[in-house]
């Protein structure tokens, strides 16, 4: 399975890309909104960090366009500025009609904002790269998410599609686990909800007993 860390804080990418090696980034308005700096500038910086990797960083359009030539053309624009970006297209009919064009075009796009696995169908058949089915914002509302991300891999798996499914808006580890339970490629968490995967207090509680038999030991 792949970790994307979902952030545009310039300084949450370095130290994950450093540190955890994750495999790509995924960004929003929300992300470069809180990143305090503009948009050109939030993701030129995100370029260069992984230039001369193969790691995808997701790039969302304008969220105002409401017609699938707008969104295409500014996709154009975006994705020639890096052979590193992927672009976020919403899971609207505009969207999914966009990103039958853009892949016609060679360019990659992650289809966002999906909630169901008709719209991840229908995003596989338009030729996305990537479907990001959201998790914690379904769980948060009440509804079931496991086997949503389950009869999106059995789909895919039916018919061969080769859309990577990144599981999104993760809250915690043990829907980092269900996810990759569940078969998907990918899941993009924040920068806080790694962190907290990674560490377990009895590690801890487990290194402090060692470290003082070890201080309570002759080396020699």
């Amino acid at each position: 399975m792949k970790f994307f860390l979902d952030s545009a804080k310039i300084d949450e990418v370095r130290y994950a890309n450093h540190m955890w090696n994750i495999d790509g980034v995924t960004s929003n308005p929300r992300h470069v909104r809180n990143s305090g700096k503009p948009f050109l500038g939030v993701i030129r910086e995100l370029a260069k960090e992984f230039e001369g990797t193969d790691k995808h960083i997701s790039v969302e359009v304008n969220p105002h366009h409401t017609n699938a030539e707008a969104m295409v053309e500014e996709a154009v624009i975006i994705a020639a500025m890096s052979k590193n970006f992927v672009i976020k297209i919403p899971a609207t009919e505009a969207g999914f009609k966009a990103c039958w064009m853009l892949s016609q075009k060679g360019i990659r796009v992650n289809l966002t904002l999906v909630f169901s696995p008709a719209q991840a169908l229908q995003a596989a058949r338009m030729g996305a790269a990537y479907v990001s089915p959201f998790i914690g914002w379904k769980e948060s509302n009440g509804e079931e998410v496991s086997q949503f991300i389950e009869e999106i891999v059995t789909i895919y798996d039916n018919y061969g599609y080769e859309t990577e499914i990144i599981v999104a808006a993760v809250r915690n580890a043990r829907q980092i686990v269900e996810a990759a339970l569940a078969g998907a490629d990918i899941v993009t968490a924040g920068f806080d909800v790694y962190k907290d995967a990674f560490d377990h207090p009895y590690t801890a509680k487990g290194l402090k007993l060692f470290s003082d038999n070890w201080d309570a030991t002759p080396y020699e």
